[in-house]
């Protein structure tokens, strides 16, 4: 069979000539497939290092947040599907190359910045943009930060692992199934968070309650369980979920349920915070 196979995540997109991946970010150029996200962010703010969510890195200071377009997953609930469910025509864009970049880092620390965060859309997707800007940050004396869905494959993962600081990864849901409807793989996921925790990163993890989906006792309880036995000292952020894209007609979680599986998580983990209540 012909085409380039994108090695960046389990996808593994086969590509013919000019054709895009699955991500919208990734497209098939000269026999291989090459980032052509490369420089072009959507977002940039310089925000709390809370809001990644970080609860337990550097908590006070300033983030340099930037953002791309595309996604490798499909979550009909996505709260920036304006940008991740875009491709490069749709998205309003600034072309800013990786120096540029991190000297905009370096200027924004007497603003309380301690680096860049690669957020807003899944950033693994451009993952020759984060690791050449992350190598020029990390140059700098900054940290370099991921938000992220945790859908990559490992090898690329492992190279990028010794330049990232810290990481929120996305545990969406611990069913299997949950993940097929969004394009997934629960134990990539699963992987991911192993990897880097054991590589010293400091990873933080982010469950998204939707109603009906994912919000029963006994999976909070799976799923804190199997995360106190990667390290029961990494924080979990619980989290309310609004409606949304293509779950614009659900009602948002009602907040007690929010407080009553983050108790479920107390059982097995140390840190664990509400958001968005």
């Amino acid at each position: 069979m012909s085409g380039a196979v994108c090695e960046i995540c389990p996808h593994r997109c086969r590509l013919q000539e000019g054709q895009a991946g699955f991500c919208g970010a990734r497209v098939c150029r000269g026999g291989r497939v090459v980032c052509d996200s490369y420089g072009w962010l959507t977002s940039a703010a310089l925000d709390p290092v809370e809001k990644k969510p970080l609860a337990r890195f550097h908590p006070g200071a300033g983030i340099l947040s930037v953002g791309s377009y595309g996604c490798n997953l499909r979550c009909p609930f996505c709260q920036n599907y304006q940008i991740s469910m875009s491709g490069k025509r749709e998205s309003g864009m600034l072309y800013v190359p990786p120096r540029a970049l991190a000297e905009q880092a370096k200027r924004l620390v007497p603003q309380g910045n301690i680096g860049l965060a690669f957020t807003y859309n899944e950033p693994l997707i451009a993952y020759e943009y984060v690791r050449d800007c992350a190598k020029l940050n990390r140059a700098n004396g900054l940290l370099n930060v991921l938000v992220t869905n945790g859908y990559v494959c490992e090898e690329p993962l492992r190279k990028l692992l010794p330049l990232i600081d810290a990481m929120n990864i996305d545990l969406k849901s611990f069913s299997p199934d949950f993940y097929r409807k969004i394009g997934g793989g629960l134990e990539d996921v699963r992987r991911t968070i192993e990897i880097s925790a054991r590589a010293g990163c400091h990873v933080e993890v982010t469950t998204l309650i939707v109603p009906g989906e994912n919000d029963s006792p006994e999976e909070m309880r799976r799923l804190s369980e199997w995360l106190a036995g990667v390290d029961p000292g990494i924080p979990l952020h619980v989290t309310r979920f609004f409606p949304r894209y293509k779950m614009a007609d659900r009602a948002p979680t009602p907040v007690q349920q929010v407080y009553a599986l983050a108790a479920v998580a107390r059982g097995a983990l140390r840190y664990v915070y509400e958001g968005n209540c």
